[in-house]
């Protein structure tokens, strides 16, 4: 029996990064900082960060990269992925980071920024009316199937790699 599910809850070190694929699938790369705070045994307050990547897939690729910025906090559930591929130089490479599967803004509009916020729920907005309000206040979630893993096509850059 396998099980490979990861739930964070952190804040995004850096604005989203938005790509496409050549077949048009929008891709989002983000880096969370989740921190962990904790007694050492001379009983002294100590805080540990850890630093997460995560990538997102198709439409939440771009309601992250569309709603989210430096500094805000996300709750994501996905699953760990080993990426492993050849540097151009010939050498081989891997790293391991989380695959989204659904994620939820965390906090409310002071942590989202300033100006109007449309944050998905069910294809509405908040814009779009009391019952859509209503639906918005209640749950601020993104729920889509589960992300494909990575077309074939897809080209790992060996710029955005953490090593």
């Amino acid at each position: 029996m396998n099980l490979n599910k990861v739930f964070l809850m952190g804040r995004l070190t850096g604005d989203p990064e938005l790509r496409y694929t050549q077949t048009g699938t929008a891709v989002a790369d983000i880096r969370l900082a989740v921190n962990r705070s904790f007694r050492t045994q001379g009983g002294d307050q100590k805080e540990d960060t850890c630093f997460v990547d995560v990538v997102l897939w198709g439409r939440q690729a771009e309601h992250v990269k569309k709603y989210l910025c430096r500094g805000r906090p996300i709750f994501i559930e996905g699953r760990l992925k080993l990426d492993s591929w050849e540097s151009r130089d010939g050498e081989k490479r891997q790293r391991l980071r989380v695959v989204a599967e659904n994620f939820q803004f965390v906090g409310g509009r002071e942590d989202m920024g300033t100006g109007r916020i449309d944050v998905p729920t069910g294809g509405l907005t908040k814009e779009a009316g009391e019952e859509s309000r209503q639906t918005s206040r209640q749950s601020s979630s993104h729920t889509a199937p589960p992300p494909e893993d990575p077309p074939s096509d897809y080209d790992y850059p060996d710029d955005n790699l953490p090593f």
